[in-house]
């Protein structure tokens, strides 16, 4: 996707996410993500928010670890979050082109992974907070564009679990494939070869498979990040590679 809808869409879904906090309370459960409140999504993701802004703002280099959350709850962390991420989207809209700072996935430009990487991470945390409301990720009240999820399977199958850190392993070699409903051509699948290795996506459906998870986009996307239940997909074949994926597959920074 483009860098200016990719942060369009930050801007959009940082909205999107301090309107559901406010109405659920910085006490609420959030079921999607087990033993969080709605006050630890905000600080969590206010957090990223502002580790993301100064690595731009700052033409940074090196990795840099966000700073410690803060202890602020009710209004004032509300009130923090929102700025944190209006100055997010402001510091990449007036991002050079060609800036040069630290990032962790492959894209096009440090400007284009950051734009990516924080739409994403954002979007998914948005979802969160619309769970907190009382409702399943299914069934929140704000759709995801089926490109934009596109790109965040991809994201995810192709860069976060390229890397070494991804803890999806497997000690008899196996195949997951990813096909989205609403997509039907290539760019709407994936193939995924699971090891003792770390998993190698390729954007195709060639061969056979072990298992294929398929659905809606959107629908797929949430279920790779563990905001859907993989009941709400079509799981055709040996369950086994998508139970391993469900179980290991988190993303945490450490």
């Amino acid at each position: 996707m483009e860098t200016a809808k990719l942060i369009e869409v930050l801007r959009a879904e940082g909205s999107l996410l301090a309107d559901a906090a406010e109405r659920a309370g910085t006490d609420a459960e959030v079921p999607t993500c087990p033993g969080w409140r709605v006050r630890d999504l905000l600080r969590h993701t206010g957090t990223v928010h502002r580790w993301g802004t100064v690595l731009v703002a700052q033409g940074l280099t090196r990795p840099r670890r966000p700073d410690p959350e803060p202890e602020l709850d009710g209004a004032a962390l509300l009130e923090w979050f929102r700025d944190g991420h209006r100055t997010l989207v402001d510091t990449l809209l007036t991002a050079p082109d060609d800036l040069e700072c630290w990032a962790f996935l492959p894209a096009p430009s440090p400007l284009a992974f950051w734009a990516r990487r924080q739409a994403h991470e954002t979007t998914v945390h948005r979802v969160d907070a619309e769970a907190a409301l009382g409702g399943k990720a299914g069934g929140m009240a704000t759709d995801i564009a089926t490109g934009f999820a596109l790109d965040g399977i991809d994201e995810l199958l192709s860069g976060f679990h390229a890397r070494e850190r991804s803890r999806v392993r497997s000690a008899t070699p196996c195949t997951l494939r990813v096909r989205t409903t609403d997509r039907a051509d290539a760019a709407g699948v994936w193939t995924v070869r699971l090891s003792d290795g770390p998993p190698r996506t390729e954007r195709t459906d060639a061969g056979p498979a072990d298992c294929e998870i398929s659905g809606p986009a959107a629908d797929v996307y949430l279920a790779l990040w563990n905001r859907l239940p993989y009941e709400d997909l079509d799981v055709n074949g040996d369950a086994g590679p998508a139970r391993l994926w469900r179980d290991t597959s988190a993303v945490v920074f450490s």
